[in-house]
């Protein structure tokens, strides 16, 4: 049985071969014809539109893909490269955020050079300008031999303020646009002095000018550094930048005038400082202040023991304090502190 299955399925098989192959012969046969080839030309010509059409769209096809994926890359190289611009652009504002800090620094350091008092360097960390206060925080103090009364000075040798509170690791500045703050100022050209005074809005007033003094636009007003008598010294050494003259206002009748100053620093937006640390203003210390030289008979301190005589160094000698009269009570005699008898 199964011998004969196996013999018709190669009988199959050779019928199909036979036929194949008798197909392709004619096939052969037919298309040597010259009119079979021109049918095959007019299908062809016939169908040749059509062909590139589809050529056309499967073009366009493989065009919009690689355009996509054109695009996709282009989208991750912009992305990094914006991402390296903004990493850029924030270390160029940083460079020059430095950059700026060291022309700062500079600055103060070629100062002190120059200066004739022992300083210290100082960064401004507290920052309080309210319509009432102009205050600044430092990063020094008592460690840093910063004391309260020392003079504090900006770039360039501006005057900033005093020093008011200090700790050991900070002190507290009053600037000198404070409504607070006095100095005794000195026009450069004609040496007239007034007072300069904080005001809100950062221009410093300076008042109690003589009328008949002619002060220009433009001139700088520096510290007088008056010393009075007595050993009593400015608050602020003489010759710091306070501000320039930006407009003056005179009353005819008046014997003053005042003028208005630009200040000489930008403390609104003070970063580092200079602080004086050996300049002693107002009293002189104790061992330093004037003496009474009256003779030691007549009831003086005479510091010698002499008549009119002072220590070497010492400063001119003060007229003797007057001692208060004795009070006398009812009943007491102005000689005796008994009380008299009562007959």
């Amino acid at each position: 049985m199964s011998s004969l299955l196996a013999s018709r399925a190669a009988r199959r098989r050779g019928i199909t071969y036979a036929v194949l192959l008798a197909v392709t012969l004619v096939l052969m046969a037919v298309s040597s014809n010259p009119a079979v080839r021109e049918i095959q030309g007019g299908i062809g010509f016939a169908f040749r539109p059509i062909q590139r059409a589809l050529d056309g769209v499967a073009g366009g096809i493989a065009s919009i893909g690689s355009a996509i994926a054109e695009i996709d890359r282009l989208r991750s190289d912009n992305g990094s490269l914006r991402t390296e611009n903004d990493r850029l652009t924030s270390e160029n504002a940083r460079l020059q955020e430095i950059r700026r800090e060291n022309e700062s620094l500079t600055g103060l350091l070629q100062l002190r050079a120059g200066f004739d008092y022992r300083t210290v360097a100082a960064s401004v960390v507290m920052r309080e300008s309210s319509e009432f206060r102009r205050v600044v925080g430092l990063d020094k103090g008592t460690n840093d031999g910063i004391a309260v009364g020392d003079v504090v000075i900006a770039g360039g040798g501006a005057l900033a303020g005093r020093v008011t509170q200090v700790g050991p690791d900070g002190a507290t500045v009053v600037l000198v646009t404070d409504a607070t703050s006095t100095v005794i100022g000195q026009v450069g050209a004609s040496a007239a002095t007034g007072q300069v005074v904080g005001q809100l809005g950062g221009v410093l007033i300076m008042d109690q000018v003589d009328s008949g003094v002619t002060i220009a636009l433009g001139e700088e007003v520096v510290t007088a550094g008056i010393e009075l008598g007595g050993g009593i010294r400015s608050p602020y050494p003489k010759g710091l930048l306070v501000g320039q003259v930006i407009d003056v206002r005179r009353d005819a009748n008046a014997v003053v005038q005042t003028a208005y100053l630009q200040p000489a620093a930008d403390l609104e937006r003070l970063e580092f400082a200079l602080v004086i640390l050996d300049y002693q203003g107002g009293l002189p210390p104790l061992e330093e202040q004037p003496v009474d030289c009256t003779p030691v008979g007549d009831g003086g301190s005479g510091a010698s023991g002499e008549p009119g005589t002072l220590p070497e160094g010492e400063q001119p000698c003060v007229d003797p304090t007057p001692s208060p009269a004795p009070k006398v009570s009812p009943g007491v005699s102005p000689r005796s502190s008994s009380p008299k008898p009562t007959p």
